[in-house]
């Protein structure tokens, strides 16, 4: 069966696998909650365009926003992804270069919903969380993850990226929306300014 968003991302379905399994050793089993989103990342800002772009072939919105310095497209595919033997990913969060660390470029990250059971989850897998995500003042809360071996990892939510952006904004995610008059601006780090990846 053809699968275009697979094509343009990588295999997702694998992805999802490996990091529920990754998850397992750790003793979280996500096999009872939602999954708010997959994240993508891309080394260049041309990249990032351009499967911007082709990714919104195959979506019915995209709410493109600037976070954390550039814009990061929040796409809602035309049918949601199937994942782990019937949970559907409603959600594509695209990113682009540069940020503070090292990531992994491609399929970064899983977004799990955990819903209103977020502080007891918190509590009880405390021990295996290798941090929280600062998010913003309108954050509900900001996300705790698990950073794995190769740079990726799992996030956990207690609303979707979906319905948090859609809080904030006070507007449902329809359309298509792009932020106008952005360009990859330089970089100044400890040796000096550099230029972004292109």
């Amino acid at each position: 069966m053809a699968d275009p968003v697979g094509d343009l991302i990588g295999d997702y379905r694998a992805f999802a696998a490996q990091q529920r399994d990754r998850l397992l050793a750790r003793g979280i089993d996500i096999g009872p909650y939602q999954l708010s989103h997959l994240a993508v990342r891309v080394p260049e800002w041309d990249q990032y365009v351009h499967l911007r772009d082709l990714l919104e072939r195959h979506a019915v919105a995209n709410r493109e926003n600037v976070w954390n310095g550039r814009p990061i497209s929040l796409i809602v595919p035309a049918a949601p992804l199937e994942v782990l033997d019937g949970k559907v990913v409603p959600l594509i969060e695209l990113i682009p270069p540069v940020h503070q660390r090292v990531y992994k470029m491609g399929l970064e990250h899983l977004g799990v919903l955990v819903g209103d059971t977020f502080d007891e989850f918190v509590e009880a897998t405390k021990p295996v969380l290798t941090g929280q995500q600062f998010q913003g003042p309108n954050s509900t809360p900001d996300p705790v993850y698990v950073l794995l071996e190769d740079f990726t990892h799992v996030k956990f939510y207690r609303l979707s990226l979906k319905d948090s952006v859609e809080l904030d904004s006070g507007q449902s995610m329809e359309g298509f929306h792009h932020v106008d008059g952005w360009a990859p601006q330089r970089l100044v780090t400890a040796t000096g300014p550099n230029p972004l990846p292109r």
